[in-house]
């Protein structure tokens, strides 16, 4: 799909042709047919177009014909098999920054980029392309800051509903919790040498308040990398302490029920020797009966007794 903008500060957003100057074009998991029309419209390097298709694409800066692409990722959710189970991950957007005009490259339609679309960001102007640039990675780290908040408060909840679980529900959501900050961390850490890379080498112009801006962006990623790492290592210890816990729970309904069984052993065993063709004490008296139920009461309140002493019970 793609849909060219055209956007000044104050404004409302505006969709415009493909060849408007100064415009934003916006691409979410394009055809080739749709990438061959955008160069052969704009001139933009097909590699460039092709290269946010690939999942697995790492971030970078190339420069190439006076266009540079910028490759970042971004945070997405993901749907997941469990009810109640999010997982994020991430997925590469690729900036590429030309001359008269800039266009971004995506798998999917994310909200970072609709943000803009929907006039959420009031100083947004298609015509400053730098400035652009950096607002689009200064929502990224947004983005990745909010999810991980949601991440924290899920580990809580999580946190409270493991004290007397049983089965490996909750073990699975805190995995796809650890996967998710893993994915986190480790793009986190990639946009950050990029975003270094262009306060260093300038591959795309930076004036005063650009760089203060960018300065803000990596303040705002660094805080998500740490904010990542700390919850990271919260939850793998977390993971180890449940799955004992977890374990134990277990063991503690086995000692239970193995207890029960104990104890209503004894009154089937005295009840089983009465069952047999031979002779047996009070087996004449027309009382034994009784003497029989009681003697099986008191032995199995004797073992009650002895495991409660015992704490099997």
């Amino acid at each position: 799909m793609i849909t060219t903008y055209i956007a000044n500060e104050g404004l409302e957003v505006r969709e415009v042709g493909i060849q408007e100057p100064k415009s934003w074009i916006k691409m979410v998991n394009p055809t080739k047919d749709e990438i061959v029309m955008v160069h052969k419209e704009t001139g933009a390097l097909t590699e460039f177009l092709e290269a946010p298709m690939d999942d697995e694409e790492r971030p970078r800066i190339d420069v190439e014909d006076d266009q540079t692409l910028i490759l970042i990722n971004v945070p997405v959710i993901e749907e997941v098999e469990f009810p109640d189970n999010v997982r994020y991950d991430t997925i590469p957007l690729g900036i590429v920054y030309m001359e008269n005009r800039i266009i971004t490259v995506c798998l999917e339609d994310v909200d970072i980029i609709n943000d803009f679309v929907n006039k959420r960001l009031k100083s947004f102007s298609t015509g400053k392309k730098t400035r652009f640039t950096l607002q689009i990675m200064y929502k990224t780290a947004i983005y990745f800051l909010k999810y991980l908040k949601k991440i924290d408060r899920r580990t809580v909840d999580l946190e409270n509903s493991l004290h007397g679980a049983l089965k490996n529900e909750q073990l699975i959501k805190l995995l796809s919790m650890e996967k998710s900050l893993v994915y986190f961390a480790t793009s986190l850490r990639s946009n950050e040498l990029v975003m270094k890379k262009i306060l260093r080498s300038k591959c795309i112009p930076l004036y005063e308040d650009d760089e203060d801006l960018l300065e803000d962006v990596l303040t705002e990623n660094k805080q998500a990398i740490d904010m990542s790492e700390i919850n990271s290592n919260i939850l793998s210890g977390m993971m180890d302490a449940f799955a004992s816990i977890i374990s134990n729970n277990l063991n503690i309904v086995m000692k239970l029920l193995t207890s029960i069984t104990i104890t209503l052993t004894i009154p089937t065993m005295i009840a089983s020797f009465y069952g047999m063709n031979v002779d047996l004490p009070f087996q004449s008296n027309p009382y034994g009966f009784f003497f029989i139920v009681a003697i099986s009461l008191f032995l199995t309140g004797g073992t009650v007794f002895a495991m409660m002493k015992k704490g099997f019970f």
